[in-house]
């Protein structure tokens, strides 16, 4: 087991004891109302910091649990506050997740099972709505650039990277006041950004603003599937497109993520894969064009993310696990 991680394990439970001790006189304090106001901004956090719904809703009851026991009478700044606590309970999750991958990753080894190879970052979970009725959440999302593309960027990244950048660059929270969390200086934590920044841009570009730009190729792109048209398939399709898919379908034992690099290969798949298109319903995902496909039974069938740069698709993120469709909530996609 990484001994780095077990001494910021080590750190953290005693920083929680001494927490515990200094604020015990203030446990039951937390006004309720005034941090339910801070409550939307911390669900954008965690939702980044992590790329799970479900544990970003845990990651914000923690920050409630320690906000409530906590004396915050000094505090002149209780968003801030609020996003540090935050913002290390996220870290703790990153932490404890890369462990386990790299335990699972020598385990495999261990076994011979092909452990050098490594798997792609897994697809986070999508923030869905209905494309005819777009929820004023999604269109903050999208003007910030969080697609699901870069959500699948930031899993990519060192735990200490994804604070850092989340942190700094997507919630303006400085370098001095990141620092104590990742552990580093204020300059080695500009570092960090900083390289997570480069990762980012260079395999996460922004999506056209215009929603309706971003439709007309998502559109052309199933109107092409539909027909089996190569041609017209390319024609949407930047010629460095990437496709990438949580791998499951049923009846798989093992699902492992795929990704396919270049518009031929992709435009291949999307011919290969065209039953799915009659039952693509128009979505908002992450605030972009994407779509639901629901089987005629009612089951969910996939979730597709366009990113569309300049009126082509550069990249397509795709979520077919039966279990984790299951446990979205589609019903606004229902007949």
């Amino acid at each position: 087991m990484d001994e780095n991680f077990l001494a910021a394990e080590a750190a953290d439970a005693a920083e929680d004891a001494a927490e515990d001790a200094a604020t015990a006189g203030g446990a039951g304090s937390g006004d309720v109302d005034l941090f339910e106001a801070h409550r939307p901004h911390l669900r954008a956090v965690a939702y980044r910091m992590l790329g799970s719904i479900a544990e970003a809703e845990d990651a914000v009851q923690d920050t409630w649990l320690r906000y409530d026991r906590a004396d915050t009478t000094e505090v002149e700044n209780l968003g801030g506050w609020l996003t540090t606590v935050a913002g290390r309970i996220c870290l703790n999750q990153l932490r404890s997740r890369a462990q386990r991958r790299e335990e699972s990753f020598e385990s495999r080894l261990g076994a011979g099972g092909g452990g050098g190879d490594i798997e792609p970052p897994r697809i986070p979970d999508p923030l869905l709505s209905r494309a005819d009725a777009p929820d004023p959440e999604q269109e903050v999302l999208l003007a910030d650039s969080v697609g699901l593309a870069l959500m699948v960027v930031l899993e990519s990244l060192s735990p200490a990277e994804r604070v850092s950048f989340v942190l700094h660059d997507m919630f303006a929270v400085p370098f001095e006041e990141i620092a104590p969390l990742v552990e580093k200086t204020a300059a080695a934590t500009r570092q960090l950004a900083s390289r997570a920044r480069r990762k980012v841009q260079g395999r996460a570009p922004a999506p056209d603003r215009d929603l309706a730009r971003q439709r007309v190729a998502v559109d052309a792109f199933f109107a092409a599937t539909r027909t089996g048209d190569l041609d017209a398939l390319l024609a949407v399709l930047d010629p460095d497109v990437v496709l990438r898919s949580d791998g499951a379908a049923a009846g798989r034992e093992r699902r492992r993520p795929v990704v396919l690099n270049g518009a031929r290969t992709v435009a291949g798949q999307a011919v290969m894969s065209r039953g799915l298109a009659p039952f693509a319903r128009p979505a908002l995902i992450n605030g972009a064009a994407g779509i639901v496909a629901i089987g005629a039974n009612g089951r969910p069938l996939a979730i597709m993310a366009f990113t569309v740069v300049g009126d082509v698709i550069v990249a397509i993120d795709v979520l077919t696990d039966p279990d984790r469709l299951a446990a979205l909530d589609l019903t606004a996609f229902a007949d």
